[in-house]
């Protein structure tokens, strides 16, 4: 996490694991109704899946979901879920392109050194 990030908590902020997070990020876990008469706060959490690359000066408002190995691009406000494995941008961020989804290869115990791939 990079200098002068702002995470505004009450609905909760959930981040994975190995996330990049750029300067100047601001997670905003609260909004308000637009009517002056009944302006209430309203919240819904965070989540920011694994290997996610957040660049600078980036919004991301309440209720977003953020998949695995997506990329930000900086400077853009995040206000629906990013899929998985995309690189997004913009304000409002949209879908620029789609990554390629990378076979990891995991040893694990299995008898006759099989291994699984994930």
């Amino acid at each position: 996490m990079n200098d002068c990030c702002h995470f505004q908590d009450q609905g909760g902020i959930f981040i994975g694991d190995n996330v990049l997070i750029g300067h100047n990020t601001v997670l905003a876990t609260i909004d308000h109704d637009l009517d002056p008469q009944s302006r209430q706060n309203h919240y819904a959490p965070i989540h920011i899946g694994n290997n996610v690359w957040i660049g600078a000066s980036i919004v991301i408002t309440k209720g977003v979901s953020i998949g695995e190995n997506a990329v930000i691009a900086a400077g853009a406000v995040v206000t629906k879920d990013v899929p998985a494995n995309t690189v997004v941008g913009g304000v409002p961020a949209k879908i620029i392109r789609q990554l390629p989804v990378l076979q990891m290869e995991v040893v694990s115990p299995q008898p006759e050194g099989r291994r699984l791939l994930y």
